[in-house]
């Protein structure tokens, strides 16, 4: 399943789940994808930010080789010395 969101024709903009990429591409095409707000079945999908977050899994980042808090605007790897 993958879920987009999508914006109908008078900018109304809302979420749907598909089974896949090819199933929006028929639904959209066949108008069968209504807006919520208004039934309008022009659509398109709309721009989207990714989600990022941190799985259950998911450790902490070690800290710089340097013992420097990462803020030091530094990287040892690129030569910066610390003084």
């Amino acid at each position: 399943m993958i879920r987009y969101s999508v914006q109908c024709s008078k900018g109304h903009v809302f979420d749907e789940w598909f089974d896949n990429m090819a199933d929006y591409d028929v639904k959209s095409a066949d108008h069968a994808i209504a807006c919520p707000d208004c039934g309008d079945t022009h659509v398109s999908k709309a721009l989207m930010a990714p989600s990022i977050g941190k799985s259950n899994g998911a450790r902490e980042l070690p800290p710089p080789a340097c013992g420097t808090p990462s803020a030091c605007g530094g990287c040892p790897m690129a030569g910066h010395v610390h003084g």
